[in-house]
């Protein structure tokens, strides 16, 4: 072969090499700029299941990175240094795609870090817990994803169908606590299993996804619900995912106790059965099935006037406080979210109250529409503030050890809630916290 032929024919080869080379160091690079944004801003928890990345193993082909859903949206997995990394952990929302799409067998799915600790209880693979008869599906188990619960609720109820004493009279073989995802998917399968059932929601449909802003969206694949067949949705907003369950509790009949709070869970002297104590009434049933939330009751203020109507503690529709004072508390994403779209809302004034200097616990996204916004003088953010009285028509707000009077017509309480770990224990369930472990 001639030289020059030679070189014709190394040019291109050269060329794509140094095209594959350039292009996998400024993908690095952006991932070591996320992995740094999460370290200034303290964002190196992550809030669920997420993945732990074996370095020894890992052969930096970027397959986790491709098969994360989340990844279009924000930085969750990049390579940095030829080995994968978890650069945004608070992104990760444990989908666990990366894990199956790993050749290598490099990853592994936990709960917790090191550092914080995380209250999962202990079920088997069938979801019963230790105490025979009541199960656990869903978030309460370390499954908040859509699909995810969506199937635990469906697969639990197919072990509590296998159950010896369904049919009794004078009893139910089922009751169903929470009307979220899997409470959904469970309820319609004890409808297609023709169980004697009922299913009991404190709040309303939809569980967590029903306490998101109003246009938030809500990632979720596509899931197989009982009767009703599957779930096509990929990407979808909170208001058009409720409205496709409510379409569903509509035409198949589904019946829910709205409004209704479970307060105890006791075995009867037969051993075989439960009573499962209401708000509202006893009910005596074969199985117990848990599909509640982890976020639990709504964490208070504890302060004068918190009692008032006015007091609310998720944001349900940001049009509604059109043209008013309002006060939003907390420092996290549900509250930077309620904050920015109600100063969306026309002729709205905008507090932002949080006790710390910095919203460490929020995403980069939500904090700069937050900075965005007060920058722009359309929303009034204080930081190292606390509220100390709620009144008819103001609010008293500790600044910095100094008293401020702002008017006031409504008060939205962001400050999380308080895990039913308690109540779990009380019923004599167990519960593990894990620190980084499977």
């Amino acid at each position: 072969m001639s030289p020059l032929l030679f070189v014709l024919y190394l040019l291109p080869a050269v060329g794509i090499f140094a095209w594959y080379v350039h292009s996998r160091r400024r993908k690095e690079l952006v991932s070591i700029r996320a992995a740094e944004e999460a370290i200034a801003a303290s964002m190196t928890e992550p809030p669920s299941l997420h993945p732990v990345i074996d370095a020894t193993r890992c052969i930096g082909c970027r397959s986790c990175v491709a098969a994360c859903p989340e990844q279009y949206a924000h930085p969750v997995l990049g390579i940095i240094r030829g080995k994968a990394r978890l650069v945004g952990p608070s992104n990760c929302i444990g989908h666990g795609a990366c894990k199956a799409a790993c050749p290598a067998d490099a990853i592994e799915l936990v709960f917790g870090t090191e550092k914080r600790g995380v209250d999962i209880p202990v079920v088997k693979p069938d979801f019963e817990t230790n105490i025979p008869g009541i199960f656990i599906a869903g978030e309460l188990g370390g499954m908040g994803l859509i699909r995810n619960a969506v199937e635990q609720g469906r697969q639990a109820l197919e072990s509590i169908r296998k159950l010896d004493g369904l049919g009794r009279p004078n009893q139910l073989d089922l009751v169903i606590v929470g009307a979220g995802p899997a409470g959904i998917a469970a309820s319609l399968g004890a409808m297609e299993a023709r169980l004697r059932f009922c299913t009991v929601e404190q709040d309303s449909l939809g569980g967590t996804v029903a306490h998101f802003p109003r246009g938030k969206l809500v990632m979720t694949r596509p899931a197989i619900l009982p009767i009703v067949g599957r779930m096509k949705f990929t990407e979808t907003s909170k208001e058009r995912l409720l409205e496709y369950w409510q379409g569903v509790e509509r035409q198949t009949g589904l019946n829910i106790n709205y409004k209704e709070r479970v307060t105890g869970i006791a075995r009867r002297p037969d051993g075989r059965s439960f009573e499962v104590k209401t708000t509202k009434k006893i009910y005596v049933t074969r199985a117990v099935l848990l599909t509640i939330g982890r976020r639990g009751t709504p964490r208070q203020l504890g302060v004068p006037g918190e009692k008032s109507s006015k007091v609310v503690y998720r944001l349900i529709d940001a049009e509604q406080y059109r043209g008013k004072h309002i006060l939003v508390v907390g420092g996290g994403d549900s509250a930077l979210e309620a904050a920015y779209s109600i100063a969306d809302q026309p002729g709205t004034t905008v507090s932002l109250s949080y006790r710390s200097p910095a919203f460490t616990r929020a995403k980069p996204k939500n904090r700069d529409k937050v900075a965005q916004l007060a920058a722009a003088g359309r929303m009034n953010v204080l930081m190292n503030s606390s509220v100390r009285e709620i009144r008819r028509d103001s609010v008293v707000i500790d600044i910095d050890g100094e008293a401020v009077i702002l008017p006031n017509q409504g008060v939205i309480v962001c400050a999380g809630g308080i895990l039913p770990t308690g109540f779990l224990k009380e019923v004599g369930i167990e519960v593990e916290t894990k620190f980084g472990t499977a």
